[in-house]
């Protein structure tokens, strides 16, 4: 494989995999599905986001794809803002993440690269809370024609738990707006929240409740495994409605599994206290 600033085969023994596999842990994730996701040549993985910058269904989704395919490079893509930091960028570049662009995503694949992508992007992840079992690609179709031009099966990672972590009040598309965020950052939201340690808040971040999160990787979508014309603007619109009706009833039977998340993810750290003490996850 040929290696470039947006391609670099990711470090098994990157130090920020243990960080991501200690901080995934307080969501005691589980994955199911796997064996869905080609364990070598290129793969267009789509996820649904969740709980704004916390996104742990992003860090599980991704070290699974890492376990699953070890000798084969994976990507995730994060937006300039993280890529630009003084030392985080480049040390999330060895780890795998390239820019949130079409053109990164493209060349991932041509490299014959998995590449996670989430395309309700931060208008998704910034939802409300009460919209925590709804999936809101915000009628992004780019994933769908990039799959169909390069002909590259589209597998779903559907994630239930990570936003009923984040009490999120109203994603401030009023605000956004009015700090012109979108010609700044190319950002359409200012989420506003509620939780500890500040109250009601603008962007802050507020500690994650605890919440079990569970990924879901599906069988590669029928369309995608079939030539397709990617030009065809109905066929996409078609394509697109059928992807996230998949991907609702997915995450539908997630949450009708598992309908308390964070009661669940608190059972599961008391289940894992020593002695006596884990009988305490009986009551719960």
């Amino acid at each position: 494989m040929t290696t470039t600033e947006n391609t670099i085969k990711p470090d098994p023994n990157h130090p920020l995999l243990p960080l991501a596999r200690a901080y995934t842990d307080y969501f005691t994730p589980t994955v199911t599905g796997v064996e869905n996701l080609p364990v070598s040549g290129p793969a267009l993985v789509i996820g649904n986001h969740s709980s704004i910058y916390w996104a742990p269904e992003v860090w599980i989704t991704f070290m699974a794809m890492l376990d699953h395919r070890p000798d084969e490079p994976s990507y995730g893509v994060a937006h300039d803002i993280l890529l630009r930091a003084p030392l985080l960028g480049d040390s999330l570049r060895k780890f795998g993440v390239i820019p949130a662009s079409r053109e990164s995503a493209a060349k991932g694949l041509k490299d014959g690269g998995a590449v996670m992508v989430y395309p309700g992007g931060d208008w998704e992840a910034c939802r409300p809370w009460t919209d925590r079992g709804k999936i809101d690609f915000a009628g992004r179709k780019g994933f769908i024609r990039l799959a169909l031009e390069l002909g590259v099966p589209v597998i779903p990672a559907v994630a239930n738990g990570g936003h009923d972590s984040i009490f999120v009040l109203s994603r401030g598309e009023r605000t956004a707006r009015l700090l012109q965020l979108d010609k700044l950052v190319r950002a359409k939201v200012f989420p506003y929240t509620l939780g500890l340690p500040f109250g009601v808040a603008p962007i802050l971040p507020q500690i994650p409740l605890p919440a079990s999160v569970t990924v879901s990787f599906l069988p590669a979508l029928d369309w995608s495994t079939q030539p397709g014309d990617a030009e065809n603007a109905d066929l996409v619109d078609e394509y697109y409605t059928r992807t996230v009706d998949t991907m609702q009833t997915e995450l539908d039977r997630l949450r009708a599994e598992t309908p308390h998340p964070v009661a669940t993810g608190i059972k599961n750290h008391i289940a894992g206290l020593p002695g006596p003490l884990k009988s305490l996850a009986g009551l719960l």
